[in-house]
């Protein structure tokens, strides 16, 4: 069934804070064949983490574009605060990065995306805007 999933800047905006999401990709080593992010393992190893661990999550998109279209590629949006102080945070750090901030899992990135960048994007959250931007596209 289709649903709307929203861009990491429309959902900081949203939660009027910066928002953490991973991206995945694929592996540039093997054979030339399509990005399934159905299946990517770290992907399923994160989300079986979140969900273990109580962690609210849903699936995002990459920060919205008026010059560039993306398919979904997988990524997730992550509830949790980006502030060290903050005990979700740090375990969440703990299982996606070594001490030395290097990722354990493979073919992933854990990032932030800060609300005043989000907020560049502020118009796109008027009523309309992508419906008349598909127009002229």
């Amino acid at each position: 069934m289709p649903r709307t999933i929203q861009h990491i800047d429309a959902i900081a905006r949203r939660k009027q804070r910066d928002a953490l999401f991973v991206t995945f990709f694929d592996d540039p080593n093997r054979e030339r064949s399509p990005f399934h992010w159905e299946v990517h393992p770290a992907r399923a190893a994160i989300i079986e983490w979140l969900d273990a661990h109580g962690y609210v999550w849903e699936p995002c998109g990459e920060v919205a574009s008026e010059t560039v279209m993306r398919s979904y590629r997988g990524s997730i949006y992550i509830d949790v605060p980006f502030d060290s102080d903050n005990a979700s945070y740090r375990a969440l750090e703990a299982f996606l990065e070594y001490p030395d901030g290097s990722l354990r899992m493979p073919h992933m990135r854990f990032l932030v995306i800060d609300l005043e960048y989000a907020q560049e994007n502020a118009h796109h959250d008027e009523p309309g805007f992508w419906d008349r931007w598909a127009e002229d596209f």
